[in-house]
């Protein structure tokens, strides 16, 4: 996952190691980046969001977008800060410390091995729908094998997948809020009551369930909104970054105010949140209702595919990552190699291979709303965690790197009080986990994985190749650092040389 590729690749081999190439252009960031905002959540979890919280439920998808957004701010002018930056993971080890940098390169690459086979679930259990009595370890494994074969080819490959994926989702939710508002004005009927506005609020105000059930919504709401970092591990191989990183980022919030908000409101207005539940897709049901058989079919199969960009984001996700930990010492250096295609295929092989359990989980349970709850607060728990590395490198970098901060043309708004105003957040959904016996059980397995990660960490820290190989890590950071200073320095002369 290298942001730029450094002078001398802390690799054990003697020659030139191969690099990841630029091959993602604009409309590959600009849709992978919306891609990662419309998750699996939103299709599939709504429901239960909606029934939870009824209509305040869009406070809770505004309110997790906005700050969020200033996650993704924060994230931007570090990567920006220094273009020899992989990762969040490597800023983190910088500012941090190594330990950070382990820490948070493993919990991503698990975070998105965690909503894989979230998405793994999901794509079962609408096949089953579509195809019922369809065992599901064949739709389970068939995804795995799609996916695989998709990443194993060029980075260029990926983009253009993940191209189509978004731009598929885009237009399910742009024909929902179209047909939505079409059945609203029309003054549509159906044995719920007549479409209408009016519905947000004449069935028992907006905060129907009290306060509680408005924090009832955060619990999976906030899975619907991870991989919005994603646009982050895409920059290795974006072309022109410093362009196209902003352009990506600064659209998250009308990303939000559309697909999120817009098409709940629409859904709500249609039906009463009265109608919802938890393990089905308001969605498909949205469809039904205006009598669109064949159309409701086709968004079972655009949940699919929701899905399966999802975890198609996730496998690239991961094994980027594990790529990068390898060159660094913090992963087996197995899974440093790239392929003729200059893919990280080792690392490809070991998520597919983990998203497979995902099939087990299922058999295990027999239950795939069970599975997925369990799943995705594990995964949004972990992502928590992620984000608020990124912060507290935001507050690190601030303190030891000033100059940067103000020679940045990325600044994140709001700045450090900012930073503090989202961490009390994200305290409060991690208290919103403990509200419910689902959750709060997902939440007390979670530190075991941080348990085994520290476990790894002693033993790994200590040991030279680790400790060289993160020297020379070190180096690379100040050799762009210095660069970056002499660019800015010639720049400023240049002026003043125009001035004289």
């Amino acid at each position: 996952m290298t942001i730029h590729p450094p002078a001398s690749p802390p690799s054990s081999s003697a020659g030139e190691a191969p690099r990841l190439e630029r091959q993602l252009s604009n409309r590959h960031i600009q849709l992978i980046a919306i891609g990662g905002a419309i998750g699996t959540g939103l299709f599939m979890g709504s429901g239960k969001t909606i029934s939870a919280a009824g209509p305040s439920v869009i406070f809770v998808y505004m309110i997790i977008g906005f700050m969020l957004f200033f996650v993704m701010r924060a994230m931007g002018e570090l990567l920006l800060s220094n273009l020899n930056y992989k990762s969040f993971s490597d800023f983190a080890a910088d500012l941090l410390g190594p330990w950070a940098g382990f820490f948070t390169g493993w919990t991503y690459w698990f975070c998105w091995v965690i909503t894989g086979i979230a998405d793994v679930i999901a794509i079962a259990g609408y096949s089953r729908e579509l195809w019922p009595g369809l065992p599901l370890w064949i739709p389970g494994l068939a995804t795995v094998a799609i996916l695989l074969l998709l990443n194993l080819t060029t980075v260029k490959a990926f983009g253009e997948t993940e191209f189509w994926f978004a731009l598929i989702k885009i237009i399910a939710i742009a024909a929902l809020i179209i047909v939505g508002m079409f059945m609203i004005f029309s003054g549509f009927k159906s044995d719920a009551g007549q479409a209408s506005f009016t519905n947000l609020w004449s069935h028992g105000g907006f905060f129907p369930n009290e306060f509680m059930g408005f924090v009832a919504g955060f619990q999976i709401a906030v899975f619907a909104f991870v991989g919005i970092e994603l646009v982050g591990t895409t920059a290795a191989e974006a072309k022109n970054p410093e362009r196209n990183l902003p352009k990506a980022i600064n659209s998250i919030p009308v990303r939000v105010l559309l697909f999120y908000v817009g098409a709940l409101i629409i859904l709500m207005s249609v039906t009463p949140w009265t109608q919802f539940a938890a393990g089905h897709s308001p969605f498909i049901a949205m469809f039904s209702l205006a009598g669109l058989g064949a159309a409701a079919t086709v968004v079972n199969l655009v949940v699919l595919t929701s899905a399966m960009s999802s975890a198609n984001s996730g496998i690239y996700s991961t094994s980027r990552m594990v790529y990068g930990l390898a060159q660094e010492g913090d992963a087996p250096s197995v899974f440093s190699s790239l392929s003729r295609r200059k893919v990280p295929s080792n690392a490809l092989f070991l998520s597919c291979v983990l998203l497979l359990s995902g099939v087990v989980l299922m058999y295990a349970g027999q239950d795939v709303g069970k599975a997925f709850d369990m799943v995705t607060t594990v995964s949004a728990v972990c992502f928590v965690f992620v984000w608020s590395i990124i912060l507290a490198s935001y507050i690190a970098f601030r303190r030891r790197r000033p100059h940067l901060h103000n020679a940045s043309k990325f600044k994140m708004p709001g700045g450090i009080p900012m930073v503090w105003v989202v961490f009390a957040f994200f305290a409060f959904v991690l208290w919103t986990l403990t509200t419910q016996p689902d959750t709060l059980t997902a939440l007390l397995v979670t530190p075991v994985w941080f348990v085994l990660l520290g476990a790894a960490w002693l033993v790994l820290r200590r040991r030279p190749a680790h400790l060289a190989r993160y020297a020379a890590f070190q180096d690379e950071l100040q050799a762009e650092e210095s660069a970056a200073r002499e660019h800015a320095s010639r720049r400023l002369e240049e002026k003043e040389s125009v001035k004289g």
